[in-house]
């Protein structure tokens, strides 16, 4: 299988055997790919290695079957994003979250214009934490597991902005009982989440426990070494909205 010029991003990189990388990429038309890029670890490698970094948007010719191709080139197809800070958190907690929840070579090209989205509202100072909220309820729509935002999982009733709600994996929200009905949340953070409208403070914190925990959920429990690093990310008053 050979692809040429393919529009993607390297999620990260690390050391293989002497001389090369090995790069998880998010490609527009063919999924997440693991692509080797032989000998660029040497002093005179002939490709820069700047395009081997994340944040830069480039096309990437591979070929090979199976798991793990070789890249053949790749060239820039724009200039890198530069964010710092908060932002860089965020985008490294994107790369994270893509490379565990996406298969190898399922394409999402939807998903794809999202993450290059997403990137640009961290590069233009968007709300961090809402950007990334925006971010995870798209990702489990693409990928199959989108939530139920605007109605009563049991009964179909619409949701009322005042009520509070329990919402269950892989069910839905439902009128606040007690624990068993799993995170609690008022009907004004669903709804917003639905509307694309960024909420307070308070729904905005307690909608990032919920997505977390419907991700955990989908990664069998297992959770991402960047929401550590995002802990101090603050959640921005009402006022930032």
């Amino acid at each position: 299988m050979r692809v040429e010029q393919q529009p993607g991003f390297v999620l990260h990189g690390r050391a293989y055997r002497e001389t090369s990388l090995l790069l998880e990429c998010m490609s527009r038309d063919h999924g997440r790919v693991a692509l080797v890029a032989r000998g660029m670890r040497r002093e005179k490698a002939r490709t820069p290695r700047a395009l081997l970094q994340p944040l830069t948007p480039v096309l990437m010719s591979w070929s090979g079957r199976g798991d793990l191709a070789t890249l053949t080139a790749i060239e820039a197809a724009g200039t890198p994003i530069v964010l710092a800070g908060e932002a860089l958190l965020c985008a490294l907690y994107l790369n994270e979250l893509v490379a565990r929840m996406t298969q190898r070579h399922d394409p999402h090209p939807p998903l794809f214009a999202d993450y290059v989205e997403t990137l640009g509202r961290l590069a233009r100072g968007d709300p961090p934490a809402w950007t990334l909220r925006r971010f995870e309820r798209d990702l489990l729509t693409h990928l199959g597991y989108g939530l139920l935002l605007e109605a009563e999982a049991e009964s179909g009733a619409t949701l009322d902005p005042q009520h509070s709600y329990g919402y269950r994996h892989e069910f839905g929200p439902v009128p606040w009982r007690g624990n068993d009905d799993g995170l609690k949340l008022r009907g004004t953070a669903l709804l917003a989440l639905a509307h694309d409208q960024m909420p307070d403070a308070d729904d905005l914190a307690t909608l990032r426990r919920l997505l977390r925990a419907l991700i955990a959920h989908h990664l069998e429990g297992a959770g991402l070494r960047a929401w550590g690093m995002l802990e101090e990310v603050p959640v921005p008053a009402p006022m930032d909205a």
